[in-house]
């Protein structure tokens, strides 16, 4: 009973529920485990009695981070203080709504009619009420001291904010009035602006208490209604003038061609986030160093604008050579895509570039995006420079490196100097070009552009938990566990976030990672969005099984994400597949993030179990076919997934057991589709099938609809295989046709193929053709 207690104050359950008739109860060797990595001795019961009466003892008047959401009660943290204590709230610096850099706005003012010292004000009496609502809510599963969750009631407009005249104090009424209704802002509360803040209390008997407070609006921007789009893996992406992969050159230009040519919305990638140098390196784009930073590896270098002043063209004309080499291997002699030589060739000449003397204007850039990224860049670039003389795990680099705060961690950034600039700066190019690929998307008329997606976590050996180390829980994994899928439970490698560190430092990393996301995105989506409310964590050197939940405050991570996304101006789509909690996709879909719903798993599953009529779909959602961890939807019709699967030696039954099962499910949605009238040229036609498909995902009332590209073509292969490492290439295939052979950017926009299916999603407008082009 202690140890259960113990550890549900810190968040941590002791048994969970992999379907609603079954109760599964987690090692006590697991719990205790996990609560080491949050700090917390539970090894013996003496220890456990310890902590757990150190724990019960402590008594907060406000959790380390308090939320309050725009037109929304106020969470029971500040509606509970007691009467007649003082609040003082004031900006904190450097979070100007304009610009993250500009100065500090002056500290927020709430005044009453009542006399008050200098730099203080007293409350309205009592029984005065105000009629501005504001609200929030506490975490839903608190840490020590932290208020109960509470629910909270329909988006209502943000109430006016006061002037920035200086400090203020306002005092809690001694008695509270009865008149409003119960989500009426108390008449002592004036809503602060949106951003992050800080508050102070004081209760009449001089306890204090300081936290952060996030002031949201309610919910993230939406995109256009009915939009569709492209998803794409970047890297499969190659063009005519790739160096071996797909570049934000190919990005750019895919996405001026989709929205000026079949009047498409958005172009979705995978994660651009920078990966661990390695040989070979992991090619995952969802295990990267840092999720912060993008990856140099992206740059299309013949766009930077010191390439064309370098003087030795020799060198940079045998590079590019060698990139058209790599690219004539994977398009033509059936190579895979070689990440690490690609980057080796984009290393040499970005050497060459960086020796070229920045313009003034150009200058000016880089130092204001210096200033911009601050100590999270120069740490950063420090770990890729270090990486390049130690190696990439920096566990293992000397003692006194593997501290970014030692002496002789200051030492090395002065002797090494000139490759942090270079690592600096590749950061600002890569950036630059991000930027410039969503300015092309909009100039073309997308009404979302660009969507980046966001990682569920990073590389135990990366830059993040180098340069971050207090907020991982080190010893951990985040995995998923067993399900009907994978009965083994899934083990990612990837160490997850504390939550108590997160909520004590005022969530400062989560925040600048998701500004320095959304700085050049149209939206974001976020893979296995649970995460904003649980985790599956694992202990180190155990098997998935034996992992347990941990619980995050669900609404100051919503909060703190929905105050960027509205700063920037971007949507949000959320990854909801597989396992996910109840209550979970309501409290994604009431603050404007949407989910995702795939064609094939979207049944009635509270009814007969077959698929879900188009009118039954939700409207909040990214409609599609696949995703890159399923298989493409000519693999689905034709069955081709089950086969490689058999080849591989993964399926769990025999293969015409599973051929079976697979052809029943087929057939049922083309059954539906038929039934729609959507299937005009009958069975047997698979380019048919692939366009019935996707008229169904334009008859649901999904916000978004993708296509996943590989479609547009007819290829087969999925982009990743879940349950394999070597067996299968993952993240490492161009984009192919039916037959495998890969087809380029070029190829790929001229397909017919391509163009009868973007036909049914929206009938292209008549367009000239060059002069070169024409024909009689």
């Amino acid at each position: 009973m202690g140890l259960s207690r113990l550890a549900a104050l810190h968040g941590v359950a002791t048994s969970y529920s992999p379907s609603p008739d079954v109760t599964v109860s987690v090692p006590d060797d697991t719990v205790i485990a996990v609560l080491a990595a949050l700090g917390v001795d539970a090894g013996t019961p003496a220890d456990v009695r310890k902590c757990l009466a150190a724990a019960e003892s402590r008594s907060r008047l406000l959790p380390p981070t308090v939320v309050v959401w725009a037109g929304e009660p106020l969470p029971p943290a500040l509606a509970g203080l007691p009467p007649g204590s003082t609040v003082t709230v004031e900006p904190e610096p450097g979070e100007s709504p304009g610009h993250p850099a500009a100065r500090p706005p002056a500290p927020l003012s709430m005044r009453s009619r009542a006399a008050a010292p200098a730099g203080a004000v007293r409350l309205p009496g009592d029984g005065e009420a105000a009629s501005v609502p504001v609200s929030g809510s506490a975490p839903p599963a608190p840490l020590p001291g932290n208020a109960a969750p509470a629910p909270a009631p329909a988006d209502a407009a943000m109430g006016p904010a006061p002037a920035p005249d200086g400090r203020a104090t306002a005092s809690v009424p001694h008695a509270q009035p009865r008149g409003p209704e119960p989500d009426a802002l108390p008449a002592w509360w004036i809503p602060p602006p949106h951003g992050v803040h800080r508050i102070h209390v004081r209760t009449p008997d001089n306890r204090r208490a300081t936290a952060t407070l996030v002031a949201a609006p309610p919910r993230v921007p939406q995109p256009p209604e009915g939009t569709h789009g492209f998803l794409v893996q970047l890297y499969s992406l190659l063009s005519a003038r790739s160096w071996g992969m797909g570049d934000l050159g190919d990005l750019a230009d895919l996405a001026v061609w989709a929205g000026r040519s079949v009047g498409s919305g958005f172009v979705q990638v995978n994660p651009l986030h920078a990966a661990v140098p390695g040989k070979p390196t992991d090619p995952s784009p969802y295990r990267p160093s840092s999720r912060r930073f993008p990856d140099p590896v992206h740059l299309h270098v013949e766009s930077i604008p010191e390439y064309g002043h370098v003087r030795d063209r020799a060198t940079l004309d045998d590079l590019r050579q060698d990139a058209a080499a790599l690219s004539e291997a994977v398009l033509n002699k059936g190579a895979l895509i070689d990440r690490d030589a690609v980057w080796e060739l984009k290393r040499q000449a970005l050497e060459l570039v960086a020796q070229v003397p920045l313009t003034p204007g150009r200058r000016a850039d880089y130092c204001d995006f210096l200033a911009e990224q601050g100590q999270a860049l120069e740490n950063h670039a420090l770990w890729c420079a270090l990486a390049e003389v130690h190696g990439p795990d920096w566990h293992t680099w000397p003692e006194a490196l593997r501290d970014p705060r030692s002496p002789g961690t200051a030492r090395a950034r002065s002797e090494l100097l000139d490759r942090v600039d270079f690592h600096c700066r590749l950061a600002w190019l890569t950036a630059t070009q991000l930027a410039a690929a969503q300015r092309a998307a909009e100039d073309a008329g997308m009404g979302v552009g660009i969507v980046h997606d966001l990682a569920v976590g990073v590389h135990p050996a990366g830059a993040d938990t180098w340069s971050q180390q207090q907020a991982f829980a080190h010893g951990m994994s985040v995995g998923a566990p067993p399900d009907a899928f994978n009965a083994r439970g899934q083990d990612w490698g990837l160490p997850p976030w504390r939550p108590d560190v997160l909520a004590a430092t005022g969530y400062a990393a989560y925040r600048g990672l998701l500004r320095g996301l959304l700085a050049h995105a149209g939206a974001l989506r976020i893979d296995h969005v649970m995460g904003l409310f649980r985790l599956w964590w694992v202990p180190e050197g155990r098997p998935p099984t034996d992992g347990t939940y941990v619980a995050y405050d669900a609404e100051a991570m919503l909060a703190v994400l929905v105050l960027e996304a509205h700063r920037a101006g971007t949507a949000v789509v959320g990854e909801d597949l597989g396992t996910v909690a109840p209550g979970v996709r309501e409290a994604l879909a009431r603050r404007g993030v949407l989910g995702t719903s795939v064609l094939w798993f979207e049944r009635d599953w509270k009814g007969d179990g077959r698929p879900l009529a188009p009118e039954k779909w939700r409207r909040d959602c990214l409609a599609t076919a696949t995703t890159h961890d399923l298989p493409s939807t000519a693999a689905r019709l034709t069955g081709d997934h089950v086969t490689l699967r058999h080849r591989l030696g993964l399926l769990t039954r025999s293969l015409e057991e599973e051929l079976t099962a697979d052809l029943t499910d087929t057939a049922e949605w083309l059954a539906l589709l038929a039934r729609l009238r959507m299937l005009p040229e009958g069975d047997g036609d698979e380019e048919a099938a692939v366009r019935a498909v996707h008229r169904f995902l334009l008859r649901t009332p999904a916000r978004m609809t993708g296509v996943w590209l590989p479609d547009t073509v007819g290829d087969r292969r999925p982009q990743n295989l879940p349950g394999t490492w070597d067996q299968y290439p993952n993240w490492r295939l161009p984009i192919a046709d039916p037959e495998g052979h890969p087809v380029t950017l070029e190829e790929i926009t001229a397909s017919p193929r391509l163009h009868a299916l973007m036909e049914v999603l929206r009938p292209r407008k008549p367009r000239t053709a060059p002069p070169g082009e024409r024909r009689p």
